[in-house]
């Protein structure tokens, strides 16, 4: 696989009021035909989400979906029973969505910015048991 340079100031840009969004590959309401992943990588977004805000409970399958706080902390919760699990900087989240899972994140703090870095990876196996690590 060859290497693909892609400038920061191309990259795609979300601005949700709540949510500050820099978008790798085409996600959400950017697209662009070139950039609709890499390889298995899928999504590469660098978020800022605002004190308090989140997303809420949303459904996957069929991805691997990994978190990391670079700043502030992140929250979690999700349809295989974990509540509302607090994930900080300097801790990785790893989501394994396989058949169907629903979950819902949000900023930790009612204040204070989070930067989240996630991304998204297509699985090399299909109909996987939903699984989740911190």
């Amino acid at each position: 696989m060859r290497a693909k340079v892609q400038k920061s100031n191309h990259r795609g840009t979300a601005d949700y009021g709540w949510l500050q969004a820099k978008y790798s590959f085409s996600f959400a309401n950017y697209y662009h035909p070139e950039h609709i992943n890499f390889g298995a990588l899928r999504v590469l977004n660098d978020d800022i989400i605002a004190g308090g805000a989140g997303f809420g409970e949303h459904p996957h399958d069929h991805m691997e979906i990994i978190s990391i706080p670079l700043k502030g902390a992140l929250q979690h919760k999700d349809s295989m029973g974990e509540k509302w699990i607090p994930l900080h900087t300097g801790e990785v989240q790893v989501m394994s969505a396989g058949t169907g899972i629903t979950h819902a994140e949000k900023n930790f703090s009612s204040h204070e910015e989070l930067n989240l870095f996630q991304i998204w990876i297509i699985p090399n196996t299909r109909n996987n048991e939903p699984t989740y690590g911190q």
